[in-house]
Parts: structure tokens; sequence; C-alpha cells
């Protein structure tokens, strides 16, 4: 662990505008811009924010998307640019902890309000058109560096500068580190599963998805029995 605390470099918020990908427009609320001023974190996310995708983003369990500062020189080295905080359409560009060091249900203290992580968040194609690099949600998800989500517990206001500290650590301990490796590369790991899905604090959508594979793993196991 790098440590308790953390500290916001950059509140970002941006509502959906249209995104060029490839001969296609599409609309996203990846293009964010930061925020000086203190901000209200409500249990829906934060105002001036918003998404156009409200299947596979935004909701309760999806409040809050954070990224670590920490990773944005390697990816400056990679894509070859500078890189401004919210390039990764967070809301908050945090540093000091990483994957590594956030744990599913750790409750967070910053400024007023008190979040807790909920899930590693899954970069979709429009990172990348952001960008102007298609594969760039695949070279996040195989680096582990996902950035993950908040869900509020208690509204409150925030703004750069504050610190982020954990409050109270889960007893499971699974860090986002350890969630990624599930979802994304040890997939066929049923005691990796089962411990994910253990944690009642794990998003809803995380949990549906894990536990279908549970379901196919563990029907296609018994098949091989009777086979």
């Amino acid at each position: 662990m790098k440590g308790t605390n953390a500290t916001i470099i950059s509140v970002n918020v941006g509502l959906p505008a249209s995104l060029k990908h490839g001969e296609k427009v599409v609309v996203s609320g990846i293009r964010k811009q930061s925020v000086q001023d203190r901000i209200k974190v409500s249990f829906d996310g934060l105002p001036g924010d918003g998404q156009a995708d409200l299947v596979n983003h935004g909701g309760p369990d999806k409040a809050v998307c954070v990224y670590s500062f920490d990773h944005y020189p390697y990816w400056e080295e990679r894509l070859g640019r500078q890189l401004e905080a919210g390039s990764f359409g967070e809301n908050f560009t945090l540093s000091g902890r990483d994957e590594e060091d956030w744990c599913i249900g750790d409750k967070v203290r910053i400024g007023t309000a008190l979040l807790q992580v909920s899930q590693p968040r899954q970069p979709c194609f429009k990172l990348g058109a952001r960008h102007g690099v298609p594969e760039l949600g695949e070279w996040v998800t195989a680096t582990g560096y996902t950035g993950f989500y908040f869900r509020v517990l208690i509204e409150g206001e925030v703004k750069a500068g504050d610190k982020a500290v954990i409050e109270e650590r889960h007893d499971a301990a699974i860090t986002i580190a350890e969630a990624n490796l599930v979802m994304h590369h040890n997939k066929s790991d049923l005691a990796g599963i089962r411990k994910l899905l253990a944690v009642d604090e794990l998003s809803a959508s995380w949990r549906k998805t894990l536990q279908a594979r549970l379901d196919r793993l563990t029907g296609e196991s018994e098949l091989e029995k009777v086979n």
C-alpha cells in the first residue's frame, strides 16, 4: 500500500456531445473539463456531468468515475502527447494511490462526502475515439490501469486539493487490480469469482456478469462429469 491518503488533482465534468468514431459520429460525455470551485457530489453524480449511454454508464453504483494521475506519465509516453486531467473521462483525477491500493467496498471520505468503491472501470470504444487511438480501451484493460467507480453513501462537497481518506477498509480487501484479473484475464477462476460475489458492495452490473459466468462454468463442469 502507498499510504492511507490520496489527493484530488482535478475534479472534472462534461455533458454528452458529438464525438467522431471512425466514419461515424457518436454521442458521449467522455470529454471533461476541470472545475475549480467546490462542487456537490450527489447520489447520481456531479452537476454538469452526464452520460449518453445510461445502460453502461452512470447510475448509483457508478456515480463518480476515478482515475489515477500516477498512470498519466505512462500514457503520455505511449501516446506521445501530453494529457490534461480528465483525459480518461474521469470525474476525479487522484494521485497517490492506484488499482493496487483501492478495494471493493472501501469507504472513502473526500471533502464532506462519504463514498464507496463499487467496481473497476471498464473502458469502452469511446475512450479510443476520444484520443483517436481505437486500441486504447484494449490497452487500458490489458495494463490494468482501468480506474474505478465510487457510489455515494453521504452526499457532500469536494474540490481539487481535497484528500481522499479511507475511513473503513472492507474486510475482504479485494483490490481493483485483483477484480480486474478475475473479470478480464483469469476468467475461469471459480474461487476468484465466488470471492468477488461474496462482497455485497460489488456493483449490480459486475455481480450480474460474474454470476452468469459462474453459472456457465459450473454447468459445464457438471456436464463434463456426466459425460
